[in-house]
């Protein structure tokens, strides 16, 4: 039952997915919060696999991706198998691992880490193009880390989508902290008559509603 919630919630509120669950191609749903991967055929869930994700300082990207190419045995401490996603600001993937204890934590550096059987598991259900959504709270609550000029990651995206939405970002959310993000927080912060620095720190996190 919760499951089925949670497919609904995710087809509701996250953007593109109803457009992936309408055809009947498969998919990746990548949940941070229940730290899963599901592979899916419209909305018809066909196997799931406990994973590891990101460190505090190397967050998984939330998002919408897809899959750019695939590989065996692609490298040490990557398994036997390795999955690229399409992230614009850097080289993240679903792979193996020789460390399968770490399943279930925050343990890589952003990747998606599988145990070697599952993801041999996984690996001929999905071609180059499948589309991946990673979903959840890539953090812990107490690992919000200060944003500023060239830091990249999944933070970033979840700031410039915030400052979108209130009117203040007018680029792409791509993770990376350049000059227009800069300029969105300094112009964010101008209107709410606090300290200009154009960085996100604790507080910010807080205005803008992370918590």
């Amino acid at each position: 039952m919760r499951k089925a919630i949670l497919y609904v919630l995710i087809f509701l509120f996250f953007p593109f997915s109803p457009a992936i669950a309408s055809n009947q191609n498969t998919w990746l749903l990548i949940d941070l919060n229940n730290r899963t991967i599901t592979a899916l055929q419209g909305n018809q869930p066909l196997v799931q696999f406990p994973v590891a994700i990101g460190k505090k300082n190397s967050p998984t990207p939330i998002g919408n991706w897809k899959v750019i190419h695939k590989s065996a045995n692609w490298g040490n401490g990557f398994g036997s198998r390795f999955l690229g996603l399409d992230v614009p600001w850097g080289k993240y993937g679903i792979h193996g691992t020789n460390k399968p204890w770490s399943i279930g934590q925050r343990a890589s550096a952003g990747c998606i880490r599988m145990k070697n059987q599952d993801i041999e598991r996984l690996y001929p259900l999905v071609k180059t193009g499948t589309p991946v959504v990673i979903i959840g709270n890539p953090f812990a609550s107490w690992s919000w880390r200060p944003l500023f000029r060239d830091l990249k990651g999944a933070d970033v995206v979840l700031v410039q989508e915030r400052l979108s939405a209130l009117g203040f970002y007018q680029g792409n959310a791509d993770g990376i902290f350049g000059y227009s993000t800069e300029l969105a927080v300094k112009n964010w912060q101008k209107t709410r008559k606090v300290e200009i620095t154009g960085q996100i720190h604790a507080t910010d996190y807080q205005a803008l509603g992370f918590r």
